[in-house]
């Protein structure tokens, strides 16, 4: 009976000092099948997500152009890499005096100033590739009287904007003898804004860059496409809240230097060269006049001037930040005679705190001995804030990156540059 109790015992200590090693063996096995499954699916791993790869849509990023209307054409300019590719001009040797790329419809306008045969406009649906013709903005007929017809007739299409994004085939253009228009079906047709060119106060309105009065800037209230702000030169700032039907004189707190000192502070004689305003808070005006900068924080109502800008507060240009409403940017000039850089030297200041400071960026810009002048729409920004782009009556054109930190020439031997505007 011992002898067998004393084996069983032997027998489970011999169970008890193998098991763990039994266990060890098992776990070790395991490990070696598992390496040895994923070595044998790791080729088939990799082709499905080689297949995964080629059947999954391509990421690009969007079309970055840079559209330039010119005295000689309009001309476009797309990044690529590094740098930028221009595509053949359209309305080669035609004068283009404004180009709209409608960020809602992908749609692309330009408006022609030809003289003696009179305004015209054009639309692209495909990017610039093929161009339609449409009936461009143009006053009432006046009955004759005495063998001539009595009237104004439009000289120019100053400006083109778009709607707003509840009305996506509405168009407002600006033009020159101070004519408001609205097109309700994409350039179409056009009705002239009667409510404004009958108003007895614009018989104040005169002419400033050009012999007669024009409307240069037309802001849509992205909250309210009924909310509708003027720039006129010369005639100040209009207001409209109810998509044109009736107007008011705005823009208070401007002064015109060369005025009559009884008169300067009058809104309807400040000589407004240009305005913009940031989409995300539509209530600030930026605004370039004629005897500074100014800033409105209540939708143009009343403006604040600021007038430590160095190296000058003249210009003829703002573009507004579309997403920092304390962004702005400006390209200063010698006033009145000259209408050159200080200096010489080409800088585009920029204000990012709402215009309590600014700083000159000359950084890939001409330092010495230029001469360039940069029109009312000649600085442009696009949707980000990140980029800009300017040109020049020279014909330089010139890209900011980094919120115009940089600026690099595109091309310096354009025709003399009226407008630039962003697409993508």
């Amino acid at each position: 009976m011992r002898k067998t109790k004393a084996k069983a015992k032997a027998t489970a200590n011999v169970r008890a000092k193998t098991r763990p090693k039994t266990k060890v063996a098992a776990k070790v096995a395991a490990k070696r099948v598992a390496k040895a499954v994923t070595r044998a699916i790791k080729p088939v791993t990799r082709a499905i997500k080689k297949v995964a790869r080629r059947a999954a849509p391509k990421r690009t990023a969007p079309k970055q152009i840079a559209y330039v209307a010119t005295r000689k054409g309009l001309f476009a300019f797309q990044r690529r890499g590094l740098g930028w590719s221009a595509a053949a001009p359209a309305f080669l040797g035609e004068p283009v005096s404004a180009v709209l790329p409608d960020p809602s419809t992908g749609r692309l306008y330009a408006a022609l100033r030809l003289g003696h045969f009179g305004t015209k406009l054009h639309r692209s649906d495909d990017g610039g590739t093929t161009w339609t013709e449409l009936a461009a903005p143009a006053f009432p007929k006046q009955e004759e009287k005495d063998g001539e017809k009595k009237g104004s007739s439009v000289d120019m299409v100053w400006t083109l904007v778009p709607g707003g994004a509840d009305e996506p085939e509405v168009l407002w253009a600006g033009t020159t003898p101070g004519g408001l228009f609205r097109s309700a079906d994409a350039g179409k047709s056009w009705q002239l804004i009667e409510s404004l060119w009958n108003d007895p106060a614009r018989a104040k309105w005169f002419g400033g860059g050009y012999d007669h009065p024009g409307i240069h800037s037309v802001l849509v209230d992205p909250r309210d496409s009924k909310r509708i702000r003027l720039g006129v030169s010369i005639g100040g700032v209009w207001a409209s809240s109810d998509g044109g039907a009736t107007w008011r004189q705005s823009g208070n707190g401007m002064r015109n230097a060369y005025m009559p000192p009884d008169k300067a502070g009058e809104p309807a004689t400040q000589d407004v060269h240009r305005m913009a305003s940031p989409a995300v808070n539509p209530d600030v005006v930026w605004l370039q006049h004629h005897n500074g900068i100014f800033r409105s924080t209540d939708g143009g109502a009343n403006f604040t001037e600021i007038t430590k800008v160095a190296p000058s507060v003249f210009g003829f240009v703002v573009a507004a930040h579309p997403l920092d409403p304390k962004t702005a940017w400006f390209v200063p000039g010698v006033q009145d005679v000259q209408r050159i850089p200080v200096g010489g030297r080409l800088v585009v200041t920029r204000t990012q705190d709402g215009g309590s400071t600014f700083e000159a960026i000359g950084k890939g810009l001409p330092r010495q001995d230029c001469y360039d002048l940069i029109y009312r729409h000649g600085l442009a920004v696009d949707g980000a804030g990140e980029h800009l782009v300017m040109g020049s009556t020279t014909g330089n054109l010139w890209i900011g990156d980094k919120g115009g930190s940089r600026w690099s020439l595109v091309s310096g031997h354009l025709p003399p540059i009226a407008a630039v505007a962003w697409s993508g």
